[in-house]
């Protein structure tokens, strides 16, 4: 058979923001390819974009969201860059097959799974029903889309309470609800429809049946294009609070052995039904005698949690075959997984940033972090830092903690090392609250379930955190800034210059840019006249807080500076490392 060779990348854009974004870009850097970020409006100053290689703006008119669903605009930006692929992360575009059709139609790879794939794995509904052609088990219910309320209630009817409502392209935990009597279906139904068709631009919503506090068990695969099919073994991900992660570790060693084979037979079964090819995470949930459902499959490079099948060096988020480089391959035919250390530990943890608004408001204000420590020794990833604003349009992960150990107990010491001496002041975050879960001694013995939080209000006992820097930081610089001995001086009276408001301004930025650098110097070095640069501004500001000379008062004569010093070389201000406590 003819060698096989892989497509030489030199520039991969990544589709996608924060923590997603970072891990990509590493990993990108590692293998020696450009890497090309994109970012809304609202996250012109956030960190992911600065790590990239390069990095271009979205449509200013689109939303905080809707700005990463543009896929017109971005496959403009691929293909204005010379742009070989497109990486779209996880969440946002990675599961939406309209991003991968485009791709193939603007010459574009795609670092997914296929069109095929993604239809039929992506959609929840038709999964469920390429599980039922695989043998797999399902959880009751249906395999279509409600249309009605009404529908809806006459399928709960027959499934009995508690149902699930879940988003058919959902993911994250968005766009599910818990329903316990026929009295709450309305406003729940309505409720996942619009919330999956403002995060995944589709309304189709499902309904199973609810399993009482099951396990929910989950299996990275990998496939290649000539069927080989091998899991990467499980994680726990039991451990959740409003369907969202918390606390997560690799392997499931509280899952009986029989039914976690049978969990890894049928990840590798579903992948092989669909021709599937690339990453992916088949979901399950498995209940306390020990059966297992399947209940989703996220197509994609997710890589989202460590696996102890790995070096504790190897948390990227592309597979080392993915290297530039041409490999000389003879397909073959093997379907043994991958060794590891039958006690090895990867335990993440997720310390975000809690809602500061009710769920009501529809603009809630951006916090500002005070200072941030990392945690030694561990390995994390996030976008947080001193200075950073947390945007409340996002995922509210600051950053990714992941402890190894070759035992469960000392990836737990670790875990709860690291929390303790992880510190980020200057917002709320939720680490004492992973603490306690740690801490928990039915998470100790790895019998977490789905709902193990909500029905252990202890775990709510928290104990603050003290921010000693921040209110040192705030006394000193109230007691400088607004503080003063007598009587406060009163500041607004000042009287601005007085100019003609009419007058055409020509300075030496238009003469720069009317005869370009190399004119501009030699012109200078032509002239004999002594050139000026005023400061009045530079050291009025740096000089804040003695002169007292505040923002409205230099943007007051900034005009008017302008007309009186047109002659000047040029005018100075907001210089060096200057801090506006106006």
């Amino acid at each position: 058979m003819s060698e096989v060779r892989i497509k030489n990348f030199k520039r991969v854009l990544v589709a996608n923001r924060g923590e997603i974004a970072i891990r990509v870009f590493r990993a990108l850097n590692e293998l020696g390819i450009t890497s090309v970020a994109i970012y809304s409006k609202e996250d012109k100053y956030a960190m992911f974009r600065t790590l990239a290689d390069e990095a271009y703006p979205l449509n200013p008119e689109k939303g905080p969201i809707d700005a990463y669903l543009d896929i017109p605009t971005i496959i403009k930006i691929a293909k204005d860059h010379n742009i070989d692929a497109i990486h779209p992360g996880y969440g946002f575009l990675a599961e939406n097959p309209v991003l991968v059709e485009e791709c193939e139609k603007n010459g574009l790879v795609f670092i997914g799974p296929t069109v095929e794939s993604m239809n039929a794995m992506g959609d929840k509904i038709s999964s469920k029903q390429i599980a039922i052609a695989s043998e797999v088990p399902i959880i009751p219910g249906v395999d279509h889309a409600m249309k009605t309320t009404e529908e809806a209630i006459e399928v709960a009817r027959k499934v009995g309470y508690p149902v699930m409502l879940k988003a058919s392209n959902g993911g994250g935990g968005r766009g599910m609800r818990i329903v316990n009597s026929e009295e709450e279906m309305a406003k729940e139904f309505k409720e996942a429809i619009d919330e999956s068709k403002k995060a995944f631009g589709d309304d189709q919503v499902f309904i199973e049946k609810y399993l009482k506090g099951p396990k929910h068990v989950e299996v990275q695969v990998l496939a290649d294009n000539y069927g080989n099919v091998v899991h990467l073994f499980d994680r726990d991900c039991s451990v959740q609070r409003r369907h969202q992660k918390v606390v997560e570790y690799a392997p499931a060693f509280s899952v009986p052995q029989e039914a976690r084979q049978k969990i890894f037979d049928s990840a590798i079964r579903l992948c092989k039904t669909v021709g599937y090819r690339n990453a992916g995470t088949c979901e399950f949930l498995v209940d306390r005698d020990g059966n297992h459902y399947f209940i989703e499959m996220n197509p994609g490079s997710r890589w989202s949690t460590p696996s102890p099948s790995w070096s504790p060096t190897w948390t990227s988020s592309a597979p080392r075959s993915s290297s530039p480089r041409a490999i000389p391959s003879t397909p073959r035919r093997s379907t043994s997984p991958p060794r590891r250390p039958s006690s090895a530990t990867a335990m993440p943890s997720r310390p975000v940033s809690p809602p500061r608004t009710p769920p009501t408001t529809s603009c809630p204000t951006p916090a500002r972090s005070a200072s941030t420590t990392p945690a030694p020794a561990t390995a994390s990833g996030g976008n947080i830092y001193t200075g950073a604003e947390i945007l409340p349009y996002y995922d509210s992960l600051l950053v990714k903690i992941s402890a190894f150990d070759r035992t469960f107990k000392g990836a737990a010491v670790k875990s709860l090392r690291a929390l303790r001496e992880m510190r980020i002041q200057g917002i709320k975050t939720n680490i004492s609250f992973l603490i306690n879960v740690v801490n928990n001694p039915t998470f100790q013995a790895g019998e977490c379930y789905t709902t193990f939080i909500e029905e252990t209000p202890e775990l709510f006992d928290l104990t603050q955190r003290t921010d000693r820097a921040s209110k040192i930081l705030d006394f000193l610089g109230d007691k400088i800034v607004n503080v003063s001995k007598g009587e406060k001086p009163y500041f607004e009276d000042r009287v601005l210059p007085k100019y003609d408001e009419t007058a055409l301004v020509y300075g030496a930025k238009d003469e720069f840019k009317k005869l370009g650098a190399k004119g501009f110097t030699q012109k200078i070095l032509g002239e004999k006249r002594l050139y000026v640069t005023d400061t009045s501004m530079r050291d009025a500001q740096q000089s804040l807080i003695a002169t007292r000379m505040r923002t409205k008062d230099i943007v007051g004569a900034a005009k008017a500076s302008n007309v009186i010093f047109q002659n000047a070389f040029s005018v100075e201000a907001w210089g060096g490392a200057t801090y506006d406590t106006a």
